[in-house]
């Protein structure tokens, strides 16, 4: 018997001995995802990538992974786990809220350990040596099984040697039913999330879809990633966001005004919600009067404070969608102007009204209202949205006000120049009629109130196509802070006129 010995050094995988297979006609061609056992491997014999894990709340799941697969002492400086509560404020602190998971202790941990890695270890005798740290802190599924549990997850690391850090930083949501699976699914996470960071940070959304190798999107949703440090220099977190709804990796993202992506529940938490949905392509003087004339009403109807009340400004996938593939430039104009009014953005896969309400009603109990176009009335009262309920037009309606929602609806200008409002509308189906009176009497539907006018005549299409034709009334349309920031970017530019 012959025996043929091969021999591999640590850099190298053994498959490139062999030649590849081959491919056969018919054949689809299928992206290979590297096993777990193998992400943790490459990484530990790079001799160069070291670092360290703090890890409460579900195990040091991932930290576990590292050193089953072999040479861990080669990247492990350090794992830890400080899971009593008394020891983890003495490592990191006392919370202002008593929380635990929270981003502002996640950035606690990153800051304690990355100092721990740069006071201890001797760059000099390890000049080529790219350090990282990587922490989570996670609550899982309670005993009750009521809360699914989530967690705050993200690693600091360099890139370069002797190099800055950077960040990322991201929120999940566990589906699962099971602590032991949880656990699972959070290690295998943050395997992706480390070998991400390293040999995909030059391609953020590449980097952002490997996070769900060997995991589902059943198993956990990541609603809030953010980008930070010079190797994400060039990285807009807003498009980030919209890259983790289009691929169904999250049902709604949000960001604040001043663009980074922030977590939904802490926007909404034990707040009044006033929710307004639209196209924004521009955002008009007209949406700026729907949101301040409703959310006069809204706070003087049901005695409520401003400082206690969310105003989210919606902006649907579906929406995006309208002129067919997402145009990424397009959104970020809209948004731009958003943001620079002051408002919160949300991103979201609700394409019916219901959802987004029982999205808001899963973070906040409080009171919730939508303020819509009679046109958007309409459609809610339109039988055919309804068809794929069991339940049909009354279980969507049901669901929709089951949690006393009130929608404030702005009036329509019809091609008669007759103003349509709540009062006089014409349902697609009459038969409809008293079921529509009967919200319209419990004060859940409610006609704006003090609206001007003429401003029933700006159409957001048609300020776009003045905008395109250089036509300069577009100017009126517009708030004037939008107005100035339209201009001085060139927001909206026709295609072909780049």
């Amino acid at each position: 018997m012959n025996l043929v010995i091969l021999y591999a050094n640590n850099n190298e995988n053994m498959s490139n001995f062999f030649a590849e297979d081959l491919s056969l006609p018919g054949d689809r061609i299928i992206e290979q995802k590297q096993a777990i056992s193998d992400k943790t491997l490459k990484i530990n014999l790079n001799k160069n990538i070291y670092g360290s894990f703090a890890e409460i709340g579900a195990g040091q799941e991932t930290a576990r992974h590292f050193f089953r697969a072999g040479a861990a002492s080669r990247t492990v400086a350090k794992a830890m786990s400080a899971y009593d509560k008394q020891f983890s404020d003495a490592i990191y602190t006392v919370e202002q809220d008593g929380r635990y998971v929270t981003e502002s202790r996640l950035h606690k941990m990153l800051d304690h350990e990355v100092k721990l890695l740069e006071e201890r270890l001797d760059q000099n005798e390890h000049p080529d040596r790219i350090y990282f740290s990587y922490a989570n802190t996670v609550a899982t599924i309670d005993f009750a099984k009521k809360f699914k549990g989530h967690g705050w997850v993200g690693i600091r690391f360099q890139n370069e040697a002797q190099g800055e850090f950077n960040e990322i930083i991201l929120h999940i949501q566990f589906k699962e039913n099971d602590v032991l699976l949880q656990q699972r699914t959070l290690g295998t996470l943050g395997v992706n999330l480390i070998y991400g960071a390293f040999y995909q940070y030059h391609d953020p959304k590449k980097l952002i879809h490997h996070l769900y190798d060997h995991l589902d999107k059943d198993q956990l949703e990541i609603d809030t990633i953010n980008f930070s440090g010079p190797a994400f220099k060039n990285v807009d977190n807003r498009l980030m966001s919209l890259f983790l709804v289009k691929n169904g990796m999250a049902d709604a993202v949000m960001f604040a005004p001043n663009g980074k992506n922030i977590l939904p529940a802490n926007t909404l938490f034990r707040k009044n919600v006033l929710l307004l949905r639209g196209s924004f392509r521009p955002v008009t003087i007209v949406n700026v009067n729907m949101y301040q004339k409703s959310l006069h009403q809204f706070l003087t109807k049901n005695n409520l404070s401003q400082e206690k009340t969310a105003v989210i400004f919606e902006i649907t996938l579906n929406n995006l969608l309208a002129l067919g593939e997402v145009d990424e430039q397009d959104f970020l104009d809209r948004a731009e102007l958003l943001c620079a009014l002051g408002h919160t953005v949300m991103i979201s896969n609700f394409k019916e009204y219901f959802k987004a309400v029982d999205y808001i009603w899963n973070y906040s109990q409080e009171k919730i209202a939508l303020t819509i176009g009679l046109p958007s009335l309409l459609e809610i009262f339109d039988a055919k949205h309804y068809t794929n309920l069991s339940g049909g037009f009354f279980e969507g309606l049901g669901r929709l006000f089951k949690h006393g929602l009130e929608i404030y609806v702005y009036p329509f200008l019809n091609e008669n120049n007759e103003i349509i409002t709540s009062e006089n509308i014409i349902l697609h189906d009459e038969s409809l009629k008293p079921v529509y009176n009967y919200f319209v009497e419990e004060k859940q539907i409610i006609d704006i109130e003090n609206f001007e006018p003429k401003n029933l005549k700006i159409f957001p299409h048609k300020v776009l196509q003045k905008i395109w034709n250089n036509d300069e009334s577009w100017q009126n349309d517009v708030p004037v802070k939008a107005a100035k920031l339209l201009k001085a970017n060139n927001l909206f530019r026709k295609k072909d006129s780049l």
